[in-house]
């Protein structure tokens, strides 16, 4: 099974910024989103950000609007995370997710779809 690639994790202090990448090697014209997720040490997989390959509608958690930005290059199958003014509660590991599902704009992820993940840690 093709799962998609993350990248772009790292170390980065207070107020800095990472820009992740997630490549989706598997990507066919019936994929209709991907969606960010992170999961931090004793919490559960949330929802990060998602975005739509037909349209490039965006969705985001409260938590980071204002901060991150999800775009898309259809024709390299990947989207991206831009992260802005990071703080320690940012800390996590995020997972990509392929071929997941938007409801009242809330994108629900494909049980089999998720990725590796990429560290991001930011130092207090």
């Amino acid at each position: 099974q093709v799962q998609p690639v993350e990248s772009g994790g790292g170390l980065v202090q207070t107020g800095g910024s990472l820009r992740l990448s997630c490549t989706d090697s598997g990507r066919t014209e019936s994929t209709y989103a991907m969606g960010w997720f992170r999961e931090a040490p004793g919490k559960d997989r949330e929802f990060v950000a998602a975005i739509s390959w037909a349209t490039g509608i965006i969705a985001y958690a409260d938590s980071v609007k204002g901060r991150f930005t999800i775009s898309k290059d259809n024709a390299k199958n990947t989207i991206y995370l831009e992260m802005n003014s990071l703080n320690p509660e940012d800390t996590a590991v995020y997972y990509c997710n392929r071929d997941g599902t938007y409801y009242e704009d809330s994108y629900y992820p494909n049980f089999n779809g998720w990725g590796q993940g990429t560290q991001v840690t930011v130092s207090s």
